[in-house]
């Protein structure tokens, strides 16, 4: 198997298409439904538990988890959410990223989506020039998943498989076989993946991109997950340092929570996966049952993998939030300890609500009416 620079710029090229039609449909649908997105931050956080149904469904519908953070981090900046509803908010968005890696694993291995992009682009460019404003943005929303398809299947065939390169399989393979050493690697390069991409989907479709053609064993990819996880709270903590003090700290809890969440995780990574496997696998013809596989000279068991990976991240970010929500308080305090308030810090040569943040200009209008 020969891979070349050709190579790595065809996957670079096939991850950038990705990333851009993920931001394309997450600006899309934040303008479409930016007044909307708004009123339910504001009026459903009454209590931890609203804030995390609130997180989810928002992260759900922008498909992008580094967008509702980033939301939240600028709502408490400019006095509209308190540390603690910020706290539900977070956890829930990490529940709602999840959905990206179950579309990524039941449609983008099985289906041909390079297929379906080009009748969503017939619907969606005439609507994009209509003069109707949220006409507009849905097809900006539609535009950016049917360029999203055509990155994953790009993504998909840029990386080769590795089927029957059984030196780079050994190679691979001895890196993960140092137990709870090699988990930690592969989180430190989870996160790293997450940081250069600036997106935690763009990361999960990558390690799912490698399951499925056999370059990560099962564990090594949901230790890769779990720095995924760590890598996305970058995002939030880049938004709130031209936040004030809230903010940041809203941006701490995010990051105290994760890094707790795989913390617990890392230890009892085989056990769950173990668990897990063993209950995808009974379910495996419910999963295979309406779309025909195309095996494209790969085994089952590497789509099936892709399901369990899909799995896990969801399993292990409820969890955590099933964990972590009691001692919410607790991560208030923390937060508070670690960002310390300094004397005249949030009024000095800033503008005390305006931030910028990456939020989109509908997202930002509670801050420049305050």
């Amino acid at each position: 198997m020969e891979f070349g620079f050709w190579d790595v710029i065809q996957i670079i090229g096939a991850l950038a298409f990705f990333v851009y039609g993920m931001k394309m449909m997450s600006d899309g649908i934040q303008r479409a439904a930016g007044s909307q997105l708004r009123n339910i931050l504001r009026s459903m956080t009454k209590n931890r538990f609203l804030g995390v149904g609130t997180g989810f469904l928002t992260t759900a519908l922008v498909q992008s988890s580094s967008a509702t953070t980033v939301m939240t981090v600028s709502f408490v900046n400019a006095g509209l959410l308190t540390l603690v509803e910020s706290a539900g908010i977070m956890m829930g968005a990490n529940i709602g990223t999840t959905i990206t890696g179950w579309i990524v694993s039941l449609l983008g291995f099985k289906m041909k989506l390079s297929a379906y992009s080009i009748p969503l682009f017939a619907i969606g460019v005439p609507m994009l020039f209509s003069k109707r404003g949220k006409f507009k943005y849905w097809g900006e929303f539609i535009i950016g998943f049917a360029i999203l398809f055509l990155g994953l299947t790009y993504l998909k065939g840029a990386v080769p498989d590795l089927k029957g390169n059984t030196n780079a399989l050994a190679w691979i393979q001895s890196i993960a076989d140092y137990g709870f050493f090699s988990r930690v690697l592969f989180v430190f390069v989870g996160a790293l993946v997450t940081v250069v991409v600036q997106s935690s989907s763009a990361a999960m479709a990558i390690t799912l991109t490698l399951v499925y053609t056999g370059w990560l064993p099962l564990e090594v990819a949901a230790a890769m997950i779990l720095g995924e996880n760590i890598g996305t709270t970058i995002t939030a903590e880049i938004a709130s340092v031209v936040g004030n003090t809230n903010a940041k700290r809203s941006a701490r809890i995010h990051s105290l929570f994760n890094i707790i969440g795989v913390t617990w995780m890392i230890i009892l990574l085989p056990w769950i996966l173990g668990m897990l496997g063993g209950f995808v696998d009974s379910f495996r013809d419910v999963f295979e049952s309406g779309i025909k596989i195309k095996q494209e000279g790969l085994d089952n068991a590497n789509i099936i993998n892709t399901y369990k990976l899909a799995a896990f991240h969801t399993t292990f970010n409820i969890m955590n939030v099933l964990i972590m929500l009691p001692f919410v308080s607790w991560l208030v305090k923390m937060a508070i300890k670690t960002v310390p308030e300094k004397a005249g810090a949030d009024d000095e040569h800033r503008l005390k609500f305006i931030s910028a943040s990456l939020l989109t200009p509908e997202l930002a209008t509670v801050e420049l009416q305050k």
